[in-house]
C-alpha cells in the first residue's frame, strides 16, 4: 500500500499524512500523491502548482495564506531535513479560530493544510521542502500573520539567531490581518 495512514489532528481538517517506500538496491520508490486514495481520506483537491523551498537551519517561513478566490490549500513535503510545521485556522466562526496544530517533519511525511489556514514552518536543519497547492500564487492575494502573535503562541523550538524575510517580521497579528473565509463554507 502506498500510504501508510491519514491520521487527522487536533484541528481535524488538517491531516498528516504518512507515505510508504519501497527500497531495494537500487534506492527507494515512494507514490507522495494518488487522487483515489486522497479523495476517499478527505482531501477533495487537485494541485495546480508544485513549489521546492531550500532553507537553513532556523529559517522561519510564514505564517501565509492567499485570499479568495486564489485561496490556497497545501500538501507539503520535506525531502531532505526536518522541520517544525505549523497550521492556523484563520477560518471566521471556527471553533478553532486562531488556534494552530503542528507536526515535526521529515521525509516520509507529509501535511494537508486546507483553505482557511496560514501556514508556516521552521527549518530545524538544513532543508528542501516541497509544495503543492491547490490555486496557483497570486502576489495581490497572498497575506501574511505574524509568526510569532502572542495570541496565538506557537512555541518554535528554535528561538535564537531566527532567520526571517522582511515580508514576514512585519506580518500584523492574527486580529489585524485581512481574512476572507468563514466556517463551514
Amino acid at each position: 500500500m502506498p500510504f501508510k495512514s491519514f491520521e487527522r489532528l487536533e484541528i481535524p481538517d488538517v491531516i498528516l499524512v504518512e507515505f510508504a517506500s519501497f527500497p531495494d538496491e537500487r534506492g527507494f520508490f515512494a507514490e507522495l500523491y494518488k487522487r483515489t486514495v486522497f479523495l476517499a481520506n478527505g482531501i477533495p483537491y487537485d494541485f495546480v502548482q508544485v513549489n521546492l523551498s531550500f532553507s537553513r537551519r532556523g529559517v522561519v517561513r510564514g505564517l501565509h495564506y492567499q485570499l479568495k478566490p486564489m485561496e490556497q490549500g497545501k500538501l507539503v513535503y520535506v525531502i531532505a531535513g526536518r522541520v517544525y510545521d505549523v497550521a492556523v485556522d484563520i477560518r471566521k466562526g471556527s471553533p478553532w479560530f486562531g488556534k494552530y496544530v503542528a507536526e515535526t517533519l521529515e521525509p516520509g511525511y507529509a501535511l494537508w493544510i486546507p483553505p482557511g489556514f496560514a501556514h508556516g514552518f521552521q527549518a530545524l536543519e538544513d532543508t528542501y521542502f516541497l509544495y503543492l497547492v491547490t490555486k496557483e500564487y497570486s502576489p495581490q492575494h497572498e497575506r501574511c500573520v505574524r509568526w510569532d502573535d502572542p495570541e496565538i503562541g506557537i512555541p518554535w523550538p528554535i528561538k535564537e539567531n531566527v532567520i526571517l524575510s522582511e515580508k514576514d517580521r512585519k506580518g500584523p497579528p492574527l486580529k489585524e490581518a485581512e481574512t476572507n473565509f468563514e466556517y463551514g463554507e
